[in-house]
């Protein structure tokens, strides 16, 4: 599966949301190769360094106000909608409804009736589909989204696909599972686990099942995703191939760090039941918990997928497995000193 070429957005005017976060910083350098005339939104407190070599019409302020993205969609033909609010335990629905519902609102308002506009890229997340009873799940499994960040992605997704189909909008739906590579800080802590030797395994009796996708695979899916008629008016879940154990990863990461790893195993309901005391204590003063339940349901959570559908609909095989993937960002990290 090849890549993306230069020049397929050649001249082409987009927008992106989301261009200074992990996934949006590439993807951004991406179009940019490919000859895409960009503009972004982001906040004011966001830091543009890493992109500073580029040449990007930054629009400052809040993906939500409606004076900003009325300024951004001005003759833009591609939409690439990546911004996602922070995910924190403190976090409220009404704040993710802004990023994830409100934003999707002004945005695809903003293109309707424009006939030079081409592709709504909307990325979400697997999340809205919960915890995976089945072997593995596909586009269409069963909704059910576990707190507010989900819920409202969901609900931006819904109201997309609703509205879209009213009002003659092309548009493409994303749901990676959790990103991975080189610059990623979310796992960059699981990888720190490891490089000091331990692993705990929460659950005597489960190890997890996770599913990765790389961050230049994910990136590859959304450009093919604005690109090709394939994709209209579909979503596609964008995962690796294969889903991977908790302690396999552990394992792939040692031996790239040429490491040796202990796992060491603990009950899991103290854990949960820490979180709900943490969580009751800390959420009144406006305070993050230093334990909560996503983080410890990490472990006790399934995620595999089926990606058929990206693989003969949009034509795209991931490049990268897990052992290449995790290779590559563990080495990474060491180089730039990560750890």
């Amino acid at each position: 599966m090849s890549s993306v070429a230069q020049g397929a957005f050649d001249g082409a005017k987009v927008l992106i949301t989301g261009a200074t976060g992990f996934t949006g910083r590439v993807l951004t350098r991406k179009l940019a190769a490919a000859g895409a005339q960009i503009t972004a939104i982001a906040r004011r407190s966001s830091k543009l360094d890493d992109l500073d070599d580029i040449d990007i019409n930054w629009i400052r302020g809040d993906v939500y106000d409606a004076e900003i993205v009325q300024t951004a969609v001005r003759g833009v033909e591609y939409i690439f909608h990546l911004a996602a609010a922070f995910r924190e335990e403190k976090g409220t629905d009404a704040g993710y409804r802004k990023v994830h519902v409100r934003s999707t609102e002004l945005l695809a308002q903003g293109v309707v009736g424009k006939p030079e506009f081409k592709r709504f890229v909307h990325v979400s997340t697997v999340g809205v589909h919960g915890h995976i009873e089945a072997e593995r799940a596909d586009e269409n499994y069963p909704f059910d989204p576990g707190d507010g960040y989900q819920r409202t992605k969901l609900e931006g997704e819904l109201w997309l696909g609703d509205f879209a189909a009213k009002n003659d909008i092309p548009f493409t739906i994303i749901r990676p599972v959790p990103i991975f590579g080189p610059g990623d800080g979310r796992l960059l802590k699981f990888f720190k686990m490891i490089d000091k030797g331990y692993l705990p395994m929460l659950g005597l009796n489960r190890s997890g099942i996770y599913h990765l996708v790389h961050v230049d695979d994910l990136t590859e899916i959304i450009m093919r995703a604005a690109l090709l008629d394939a994709a209209l008016s579909q979503t596609f879940i964008a995962a690796n191939e294969s889903p991977v154990s908790i302690e396999d990863m552990g394992t792939i990461i040692a031996k790239a760090l040429g490491k040796k790893v202990r796992v060491i195993r603990l009950p899991i309901t103290p854990f949960f039941i820490a979180a709900d005391v943490c969580k009751a204590v800390c959420l009144p003063f406006g305070i993050q918990p230093p334990i909560y339940r996503r983080r410890v349901a990490f472990y006790a959570k399934d995620r595999k997928f089926d990606i058929t559908k990206l693989k003969t609909v949009l034509g795209y095989t991931p490049k990268y497995n897990n052992e290449s993937g995790l290779t590559e960002t563990a080495q990474w990290y060491v180089k730039h000193e990560w750890l």
